[in-house]
Parts: structure tokens; C-alpha cells; sequence
């Protein structure tokens, strides 16, 4: 769905965890098609062994990019050892980057906070990413918030916490040789013209998901593309074939229209679109009907 709105973004999958994929049915949990890349696997794990035999899995079944997850903030994720607390043990962190490295051949990154809890300073932020950058990464992607892992949900802990791009900022300044991308907090595409004079990327993940059409421009403003004239019920109707084709092979309708619900954000009749795929898509036996119907609801 997204690459039908930008060609040249580098997708992320979601945070899919090493034991799943070692231990689970990888097949699935790695499928794609090829008419999705550029895209990059996000793994989570502390474990260096297993996370390098998932890297692998992953390369192996094309991805371009390995992604390890230390930003995190899931009570879940914690228990589990992985995510944002990871960022106390930059030695552990460097162990598993360097048994990626080591067992693929494509580019390997990591998404982190600018600390955690007490770990609230550039020093230790400078520490934790020359660590890391020792092992073979050269790409971070920081989310420009701490995580405050005693004492937010997840949730708030993508909101509350403020926002401290000036931090990020420096990072670059103090490790050049590192592509430094930053992430958090980016709605509009001149907030991101902006940023990209200090660093070396953008990371947009909730505007992506919740105002899908904003990538729309994407192409045109960030990589030189002509300008396109493709409209939001453009996008949906070439969407349909994928959902008649995964409809077909068992997938319920739903699990692909709540990545749409976004699309019609701001637009006359969005909020009514929005509500018939929520009353009607996880209907048994739903189909790209109610997609077409919901779309009578607009203008």
C-alpha cells in the first residue's frame, strides 16, 4: 500500500523478534514481494547468535537493510530484554551488531533513543553510539525522545517525553563518519526539508500510518521525481487487486483495509469511510466490496 504512494522511500517492517523467526515460521513472518523494495527488516533480540541467524534469514529472503530495535519502550519488550533497555548495555548491543555484521552482507543500522531513564546526556549517547559504530554500524536512527522506561506506557512515551532534536544534531557533528538519520515527531515535509540540513535522514513512522497520503510528495520533493497526479481514491483503487489476490489466498480482508483508514484523513466523507471499513471489514467473507462501498461515503 505505501509504495503505491512513494518509490524511492526505504520501507521498514514492523519489529519482528529473532526468537520468532529462529524458533517460528520465519516463511511468514519474512514474506514479501519484490515490487515493495527498497526494504529493510527491523529485528529485536539481545541475543547475538540468534539475531545473526535472523539477519541472515532475512538477507537471504531479500531484504536490503538489517534494522536492530533498541528504542523500544514495551513493558513486553523489556521482559523480554530487548528494545530501548538495551541502551544500559552498549556492550551487549555491540556484541549483537557485530555477529550481524558478520553474517550478512548488506548494511546493517540501529534505531535508539537519545537515552533512557537516567541515561540522559550527550556523553552517554556519544558513548553508547561509538560502541556500537565500533562493530560495523554506520547508520543510526534516533528517535529524538528518552524513553522513560519506569514510568510511561509505551504509548506516552512517544508523546510526553520532549522532543530534543539539537541532541541528535550533535551526534552528527561529533561522528560525521556516521549517517545519522533522526525520527520523532515529523508531520510536514518543510519541518523535515529542515532537519535533513543537519543530518543525514528522516524517519516517519505515525504520520506515515495514520496520514498515509502524505507520502504522496515524498518522491517528488525529497528525490527529484515529476510531480504526480495520483489522487488518494487513485492509490485505493490500485490497492484492490493485492487485496483480491490476499483475499484469495486466506487473508481476511481486515488485516489489509486498517492500513487505509488514514487515507481519507482531512478529506469530505473520511471520518464515514473510516467508520463503514470499521463496522463491516472484519465481517466474514468481506470483500474489496466494502472498500468500494465505503468509498461511495466520500465527497
Amino acid at each position: 500500500f505505501l509504495r503505491l504512494l512513494t518509490k524511492h522511500a526505504l520501507l521498514y517492517t514492523e519489529m519482528i523478534t529473532s526468537a520468532a523467526l529462529v524458533k517460528g515460521k520465519a516463511e511468514h513472518l519474512l514474506k514479501h514481494r519484490t515490487d515493495e523494495y527498497p526494504l529493510a527488516v527491523q529485528l529485536g533480540g539481545s541475543d547475538p547468535f540468534e539475531l545473526a541467524q535472523a539477519a541472515a534469514m532475512a538477507e537471504r529472503t531479500g531484504y536490503q537493510e538489517i534494522n536492530l530495535n533498541v528504542g523500544c519502550p514495551s513493558y513486553k519488550v523489556q521482559t523480554g530484554r530487548f528494545g530501548a533497555c538495551l541502551m544500559a548495555e552498549p556492550e551487549l548491543v555491540k556484541q549483537c551488531v557485530a555477529a550481524i555484521v558478520d553474517h550478512v552482507s548488506v548494511p546493517v543500522s540501529v534505531k535508539c533513543r537519545i537515552g533512557i531513564d537516567e541515561m540522559d546526556s550527550d556523553e552517554q549517547l556519544g558513548n553508547f553510539l561509538s560502541q556500537v559504530g565500533s562493530a560495523g554500524c554506520n547508520t543510526f536512527i534516533i528517535h529524538a525522545r528518552i524513553a522513560l522506561l519506569k514510568g510511561l506506557s509505551p504509548r506516552e512515551n512517544r508523546e510526553i517525553p520532549p522532543l530534543n532534536y539539537e541532541r541528535v544534531f550533535r551526534m552528527k557533528m561529533h561522528f560525521p563518519q556516521f549517517q545519522i538519520i533522526l525520527n520523532g515527531g515529523i508531520s510536514d515535509l518543510s519541518t523535515a526539508r529542515n532537519v535533513l540540513q543537519e543530518v543525514d535522514g528522516v524517519m516517519v513512522g505515525r504520520e506515515a500510518y495514520q496520514n498515509p497520503y502524505f507520502l504522496s510528495r515524498i518522491d517528488t520533493e525529497f528525490f527529484g521525481a515529476d510531480p504526480g497526479s495520483k489522487t488518494r481514491t487513485d492509490v485505493l483503487l490500485e490497492y484492490l487487486p493485492y487485496i483480491e489476490s490476499e483475499i484469495s489466498s486466506g487473508t481476511p480482508l481486515q488485516h489489509m483495509s486498517r492500513h487505509v483508514l488514514g487515507l481519507f484523513r482531512g478529506e469530505s466523507g473520511g471520518r464515514r469511510f473510516r467508520q463503514h471499513l470499521s463496522d463491516h471489514a472484519h465481517r466474514k467473507g468481506s470483500g474489496t466490496e466494502v472498500l468500494l462501498d465505503a468509498m461511495a461515503h466520500l465527497g
